[in-house]
């Protein structure tokens, strides 16, 4: 019940972040995010591990590139592509998170791809061509631009980083715990965002923090962020890390649904029909 509570959270980051984007500057709402995640994530890694440890060189550069990546880099592309996209396309990118990662892990590391793997990616690959140019392979084939935007090409970005985050991760978590990696990860991330929020102030207005989307911010900082991540590390402690993954395949099914009930979006055939292959294709090559 926890890891589909943690699917819903994670599909509702895209509804809060549809929300939040328009309104304020991109680096300067995630700052806004970490802030409030941050905030979080200190007392609790106090409470459950008496704190942080301190780290080795190699420790501290692998947390800053865990910041640089899953922190500054996705959230900036995450709120740039929602600014541009619905909540609900937006979502089905993030179904494609375990393909990029396998692919990078061949290409740079030499992890073996066997025939079912590659057949998932291709499946995956096939849904996500429908999800993104709304159903019109063919003519995207003939005008790119007219099925793929910049809020496809930020999302896509922020796919890789991700991808980069995980990757990273594992050589980060080496002597360290989920919540110490992922509280450094946050603070760096946290750090580079405040530099980068400095020079969007001139774009700010103050007036757009309304209480919506003050909740939005709170809620991905809180709910999106640390509950979530607390949860998700319960069910790969409690049911191991196969299965709960398994649960990622729920987010954009929730963002799909959210979507449409809160913000009326449509939903099109062709984000079902390539969702439906996007996590048939994930599944295949993570089973």
């Amino acid at each position: 019940m926890k890891l589909v509570a943690v699917a819903l959270f994670w599909g509702g980051t895209f509804i809060a972040g549809r929300l939040v984007a328009p309104q304020i500057p991109h680096m300067m709402a995630a700052a806004m995010r970490f802030t409030v995640a941050c905030a979080l994530l200190l007392p609790l890694a106090w409470k459950l591990e008496g704190g942080l440890p301190k780290l080795n060189r190699q420790q501290l550069h692998a947390t800053f590139a865990l910041g640089a990546t899953g922190i500054f880099l996705y959230n900036f592309c995450f709120f740039s592509a929602l600014e541009r996209m619905p909540a609900g396309r937006t979502a089905l990118f993030v179904a494609l998170n375990p393909i990029v990662t396998a692919l990078i892990l061949a290409a740079l590391f030499g992890e073996r791809l066997g025939l079912r793997r590659w057949i998932g990616i291709v499946i995956a690959f096939i849904g996500a061509s429908i999800v993104i140019t709304r159903g019109d392979v063919s003519g995207a084939l003939h005008d790119l631009s007219q099925s793929i935007g910049k809020g496809e090409l930020f999302m896509l970005c922020a796919v890789c980083a991700w991808a980069a985050y995980t990757i990273i991760g594992k050589q980060a978590l080496k002597g360290l715990s989920p919540i110490a990696a992922t509280t450094y990860a946050s603070l760096w991330g946290l750090v580079l965002l405040v530099c980068g929020a400095t020079t969007e102030l001139a774009q700010f207005d103050v007036s757009h923090l309304t209480w919506q989307v003050l909740a939005a911010l709170v809620y991905l900082g809180a709910f999106g962020t640390v509950i979530g991540f607390v949860w998700y590390y319960e069910g790969v402690k409690t049911i191991g890390p196969a299965r709960t993954a398994v649960f990622n395949n729920l987010v954009p099914v929730f963002g799909i649904t959210l979507g449409a009930l809160l913000l009326n979006e449509p939903i099109l055939i062709s984000m079902v029909f390539g969702g439906i292959l996007v996590i048939a294709g994930v599944s295949l090559t993570n089973r």
